[in-house]
């Protein structure tokens, strides 16, 4: 699946378009590389997003097409976190 929709999926950012702008924008570290929105995430991966006042490190679990929102915390595992929660950006 690719980067952008996975975010958008996972709801970790909750526009796909604001998703592949930060990723074409160099914000987003895919296993220790710099990601662009087209390339390609798979369980296991770790992902590391610069959201400006609040850093997110996950590590992505699972991967699906589409999930209620209640479900979607679930295909990912938040490891490190710094910064503002979501709901105060």
């Amino acid at each position: 699946m690719r980067l952008d929709k996975f975010l958008k999926v996972s709801r970790i950012i909750k526009r796909r378009t604001l998703a592949k702008e930060v990723c074409d924008s160099g914000k987003i570290d895919l296993n220790g590389r710099v990601a662009k929105a087209a390339s390609e995430v798979k369980p296991g991966d770790i992902l590391n997003l610069d959201l400006g006042r609040r850093k997110l490190k996950v590590k992505i679990v699972e991967v699906k097409d589409t999930v209620p929102a209640k479900e979607a915390a679930s295909l990912y595992e938040v490891l490190e976190e710094t910064g503002l929660p979501q709901e105060q950006l």
